[in-house]
Formats: structure tokens, C-alpha cells, sequence
């Protein structure tokens, strides 16, 4: 296959662009919202990923075509990437996008055209959603899952690297899937229909959700202790040859915040509620406001009060480490719906999110140093490995005593933070 169409250029469908791009397939990328056709057009990323923007300027007008419809020319397959949100009220996963996108192929797209799902979705939906819109137009679809499964500030390196799972509608399909995958990547890993295509995602998502809130449950409960969670968990893990626990930490982002949900709903509607998948998504989105609570609750055991404080917080994005400006599921925002409420004056910085973004949350945007002068308090949010390269003493003289720095992922040097008189605090610890 050498000619594509991609529907959807959030961070799934431009990354997946640039990587077909760089193998040689002419690819067309599609999606409704101007904006982000007139920055991609333009070459210049809509978000940050690394070798995005060389990829843009390598291809664009070349092997890369960006649009706000699909293509006349025809193309050997069209391979959807929308956005598959769950409703934050119910927690149900909303289809729109996929239906509208599975509808607009149809009605651009010959029939001939193999249609790859790659949107996270309800075990299912490719057969009940997308199938449909095809056959209403088409007759018959060849029609094929196959999903993402990439982390994000790798994304590129790991297109090329890691297994892709197809499933089919027929053998055909994923045939064809499996060939056009096998430009991008030494292994494919054929299996027996869409729905256990489908499966694999959730299942892989809500596993990685499920270790990392096992990490924040020993950090709940090292803190009622008053024990280290960090020291358990590092000696439990020293050649130990069974699977080594998680770091305490936050876990959001596009996939990890919703996912669960998706799996959730799916299981439920086939008659079997999950025991695990929603309690540790539940003790996931708990730990930002545990981590706000003890933070005010540190400030005003510090300083006496709360209200008047002037605070810091470092990092908006959902995750420091591999560096992103995605803010989807990050902890930032249920912090900051607690600490809006206390009376505090909120400066923020982050290395990749932008000021405007800041600005907008009604967080003073600042430079470091400017951030740290002055303030009673600093939360460290995310691991951006920049944090830890900081001058960290003369940061620290700049703040008025007494102080409190709450370090979530401790990227900060404890020791330099307590010699400096700071009372010093981090997850499950401090």
C-alpha cells in the first residue's frame, strides 16, 4: 500500500503521519478543526512530540498532505484516529467522532478502500459503529483494528519498535492490515477478530493503571504509618524475582484517565462488572486530591494560615517524564480545584504548556526564579528532568520562611531542601 488517508490529526493520527511518511507511504491527513489544519499546513506541530516538526518540514508537499477533507485521489486505505472521549458526567464512552469519521469515509472513499480503526474504543464498536456507516454506502467493507499503543515523547521510536496488533472483519482485512503495518515495524501480531484487537488495548491500559495504583496504595498507607513508601518499595523490588512494584505517582493522560471507563462499559455490557479496573482508576484520581489536602494542610501547620499564601506549582502537564504538554487527565486540575478554594495566590510553570494555558487555569504564569521568590510554598507536580537540574540552593534562599515544598515524584534533592530550613514533603511521606 503506498497511498493512506489519516482521519484525525490529534496526537494519535499526526504521529502515525509522520512515521508512514518516513517509510515512504504518501500520506493525506484529514481533520475538521481549521485550526489544526492551518498549523499542520503551515508546518508547525499543533503539539509537542519529538521529531514531529522534522518530520513536517521533511515531507510536507511531499509525502505528507494536509486537509480539511479527504483526498480525490484514491487512496489503498483510510485508517481512523479520532478522539473517543467518555462523557465526564456518566463516565460512558461518546462515539460521535468515530461515527461521523467512519461516515465521511464512506462517502469519499471507494469501496475498495481497507478502513483501519485505530481509536481507542468499546469492544465492539468496529463492527457495531464503523461497519454499518460502510456497508450503508459500500455494500461490503474490508474493514481492520489495529491500536495505538504508543508512549507519549516516544511515540516515533516506539511506531517503529514495538509489536502492532491487527484484527480483521475477514482474512482479508487483516491481511491487508498486516502488510501496510509491516512497512512500519518488524512484527505483527495477527489475532482472530476486531473484538480481541479491540480487548488488547483496554486490557493493556488498564493493567498499566492497575500497577501504578498498587504504588500509590502502599503510599496511602506508609503515610498513616509514618514510613517511608520509597524505602519499602525499593527494598521489596532488590532481586526480588517477582514483578517489581511501582513508584508512588499521578496517572492521567489521553489514554490511562479514560480507558479504564471504556473497559468498564464494555464489560458490563456484555453482563460481567470488572472487580478491579474501577477501584484502582477510582485510587488513580483520589491521589491529586489527597496530595492537595495534605499540601494545605502543610502550609497552614507551617505557617499558621492559609489564606494570603503565595504558592508555586511546578509542572501542568500530565507528566514530566518522557516530557509532554498534554494536559488530558493531568493531576493539576483537580489540585487546583482544591486549592482555588483556600484563599492562596497561584503562580505555575511548566517547561512545554504553555503561559497562555497557565494563564487560563487562573495560575499566574512565571519563570522559575520568579516563581520561587517570594513564595510560601511550592508544589512539584510533575518529574520534567529539568526540575532536578535547577541551582536548587539559591531557588530555595529565594523563598520566605517558613516554607514548605511538597515534592510528588521527588525530583528535588531532600537533603538540599532541609538543609535549606524547608520543610520538606512528598507522597505517602514527610
Amino acid at each position: 500500500m503506498s497511498r493512506v488517508l489519516v482521519v484525525g490529526l490529534g496526537y494519535v493520527g499526526i504521529t502515525l503521519t509522520v512515521a508512514l511518511a518516513r517509510k515512504g507511504v504518501t500520506v493525506y491527513g484529514y481533520d475538521k478543526n481549521p485550526d489544526t489544519v492551518a498549523t499542520l499546513a503551515a508546518g508547525r506541530p499543533h503539539l509537542f512530540e519529538p521529531g514531529i516538526a522534522e518530520g513536517l518540514r521533511a515531507f510536507l508537499g511531499g509525502t505528507i498532505h494536509i486537509a480539511d477533507r479527504p483526498p480525490s485521489e484514491t487512496v489503498d486505505a483510510a485508517i481512523i484516529c479520532v478522539s473517543t472521549p467518555v462523557v465526564a458526567a456518566t463516565h460512558m464512552p461518546d462515539l460521535d467522532n468515530l461515527r461521523a469519521a467512519a461516515r465521511a469515509v464512506a462517502a469519499e472513499c471507494a469501496p475498495t478502500t481497507l478502513v483501519i480503526v485505530r481509536s481507542t474504543v468499546p469492544v465492539g464498536a468496529s463492527r457495531q459503529i464503523v461497519l454499518p456507516e460502510l456497508a450503508a454506502r459500500w455494500g461490503c467493507a474490508r474493514l481492520a483494528f489495529c491500536p495505538e499503543r504508543t508512549i507519549q515523547g516516544q511515540a516515533l521510536r516506539e511506531l517503529e519498535q514495538l509489536p502492532q496488533v491487527v484484527g480483521g472483519l475477514d482474512v482479508e482485512s487483516r491481511e491487508r492490515a498486516s502488510a501496510l503495518f509491516a512497512r512500519l515495524t518488524t512484527r505483527v501480531i495477527p489475532v482472530s477478530s476486531l473484538e480481541a484487537a479491540e480487548a488488547v488495548k483496554l486490557v493493556n491500559n488498564c493493567h498499566t493503571d492497575l500497577i501504578y495504583s498498587f504504588g500509590n496504595e502502599v503510599a496511602l498507607f506508609a503515610e498513616r504509618l509514618a514510613l517511608d513508601p520509597l524505602e519499602l518499595i525499593r527494598a521489596a523490588n532488590v532481586d526480588y524475582p517477582r514483578p517489581d512494584l511501582a513508584r508512588p505517582g499521578f496517572v492521567g493522560g489521553g489514554c490511562l484517565s479514560k480507558d479504564p471507563y471504556i473497559l468498564i462499559a464494555s464489560s458490563i455490557a456484555a453482563g460481567y462488572e470488572p472487580w478491579l479496573v474501577a477501584r484502582a482508576r477510582g485510587l488513580n484520581e483520589y491521589l491529586p486530591l489527597h496530595v492537595a489536602r495534605r499540601f494545605v494542610e502543610l502550609i497552614r501547620e507551617t505557617r499558621g494560615a492559609v489564606a494570603g499564601g503565595r504558592v508555586l506549582l511546578l509542572g501542568f502537564a500530565y507528566k514530566g517524564w518522557p516530557p509532554t504538554d498534554d494536559m488530558r487527565g493531568a493531576a493539576v486540575l483537580p489540585i487546583l480545584d482544591v486549592l482555588r478554594t483556600e484563599g492562596l495566590a497561584l503562580h505555575g510553570h511548566d517547561f512545554l504548556v504553555a503561559p497562555e494555558t497557565i494563564a487560563r487555569l487562573g495560575v499566574t504564569p512565571v519563570a522559575l526564579d520568579e516563581g520561587f521568590a517570594g513564595a510560601d510554598a511550592v508544589l512539584v507536580i510533575t518529574d520534567h528532568p529539568e526540575y532536578g537540574k535547577q541551582d536548587l540552593p539559591k531557588l530555595l534562599a529565594s523563598l520566605r520562611r517558613p516554607a514548605v515544598l511538597y515534592d510528588c515524584w521527588r525530583a528535588l534533592d531532600e537533603e538540599t531542601v532541609r538543609a535549606g530550613g524547608i520543610r520538606y514533603a512528598s507522597i505517602g511521606y514527610g
